[in-house]
């Protein structure tokens, strides 16, 4: 496997999947990059418990995506003809430019400094 990361306007959310008797759960994000003579769609896989990172992101918020791609070998049969499938499979995210803070892995420090930035009066403090 490898590791990279691709930025783009995020273009769809879809709801989250669940597949076979174990609840596999699998949810598809498709970010979107204006190339001027064309736009080039992403589509990137949430599976398991990082289906819920999704949950935060709305169609136009600019973010950054890690995410590792995963290959797999299939053949139905010895005799049949073997076919190889690509997916990339998103492991967190970060709100990139002007978007909204978006949830997601490496967005966790700018959430705290927000916390921290918070005035009050000792006066005011119940303890």
């Amino acid at each position: 496997m490898s590791e990279a990361k691709v930025k783009g306007i995020v273009h769809l959310v879809e709801e989250t999947k669940t597949y076979g008797a174990k609840g596999f759960r699998k949810r598809m994000v498709v970010l979107s990059q204006d190339f001027g003579s064309f736009t080039n769609y992403v589509p990137l896989e949430f599976t398991r418990d990082n289906c819920d990172l999704a949950n935060d992101l709305n169609v136009g918020d600019e973010i950054e995506v890690n995410y590792r791609l995963n290959g797999r070998k299939w053949q139905k049969d010895s005799n049949s003809e073997v076919k190889y499938f690509l997916s990339a499979e998103a492991m967190g995210f970060k709100a990139v430019g002007n978007a909204p803070a978006a949830g997601g892995r490496g967005d966790a420090a700018s959430a705290n400094d927000a916390f921290s930035e918070v005035s009050y009066d000792e006066g005011d403090v119940p303890f």
